[in-house]
């Protein structure tokens, strides 16, 4: 299976449909009046395609065992022709698209099962999802498509040449997966005035996103959060908030680092983890729906 430990939860849903036809009249009348031999048609199919859903991850290899928290199966009769509509949702790191397109056929073939003694003639059609939301396409940014960001890497050791960076380049990597373009990419020392005359200097050219990456832990060195908190305008707690948990879920030593988040006029101020893995998990905590916030700091109109 496809690896989604990268993944946050979020909340998920998908809608399909499958068309049963039968050939006369008198099949949909067997039906709606209970007539059918095998029993209550639309019941005992919706007793099997919920039943469906929930076996789906054991009969479809790549699909992961997930949390069903809701399904409706709903009916609705037009001539000869009887749609089936399949709805799940779900709070997980993936979606249910072939949960719901799963259960709607199983509903279709028990349908077919159960009807196939009184008509030869029952086919079934047009399996297909219907609509789907949540996850990253849910959470894009469209708002603006020319952001730009500086990345700086606050480390005395990468700054002296006896280290190399990769946190910075993994949240640059991470920046481009999601339309940022790089402005500037620095290594400094751990030096309080220094982050703050930088932080100064992007603000007054109008980058919209500066993200220091190191200097957020506890050693007498780690002086980012104290450097940029008084530079700060607004906080946003959420953010801060969304990548402890993201981070807690993988490893307890997230609850240590004192990661920032907030603006300055119209420029939003982040400080990750200095390791590879933190600043990684950060940015997969809060990318790209972090940069729903320039639909407010730039006045966009949003959904």
């Amino acid at each position: 299976m496809v690896d989604i430990t990268h993944k946050s939860n979020t909340l998920r849903e998908a809608t399909a449909q499958a068309i049963v036809k039968v050939s006369k009249e008198d099949t949909i009348d067997s039906i709606n009046n209970n007539r059918v031999p095998k029993g209550n048609v639309f019941a005992m199919s919706k007793a099997a395609g919920l039943l469906g859903v929930k076996k789906t991850p054991e009969l479809l290899p790549d699909c992961h065992p997930l949390p069903i928290e809701y399904t409706a199966i709903d009916y609705d009769i037009n001539g000869l022709e009887i749609t089936i509509t399949c709805t799940i949702k779900t709070i997980y790191k993936t979606g249910v698209e072939v949960e719901a397109m799963h259960g709607a056929s199983i509903v279709a073939l028990n349908m077919y099962d159960m009807l196939k003694p009184i008509d030869k003639g029952v086919e079934i059609h047009h399996i297909k999802l219907l609509k789907k939301k949540g996850g990253k396409s849910s959470f894009k940014n469209r708002f603006r498509n020319q952001l730009n960001a500086a990345v700086i890497v606050c480390s005395d050791t990468i700054s002296a040449g006896q280290k190399e960076d990769k946190a910075g380049k993994a949240i640059i990597k991470k920046l481009e997966e999601s339309n940022v373009a790089i402005s500037e990419y620095l290594v400094i020392p751990d030096e309080k005035e220094v982050i703050q005359e930088k932080t100064k200097n992007y603000v007054s050219q109008g980058i919209d996103i500066v993200i220091f990456t190191g200097g957020t832990g506890l050693s007498k060195r780690d002086v980012t959060p104290e450097a940029l908190e008084p530079l700060i305008e607004r906080t946003v707690p959420g953010i801060e908030e969304a990548i402890r948990s993201y981070g807690q879920n993988r490893t307890p030593y997230s609850m240590l680092s004192r990661s920032v988040a907030g603006t300055i006029e119209k420029t939003l101020v982040l400080a990750l983890p200095g390791s590879t893995n933190g600043a990684k998990e950060s940015m997969n905590a809060i990318f790209p729906s972090v940069l729903h916030v320039f639909g407010i700091l730039k006045g966009a109109r949003h959904d």
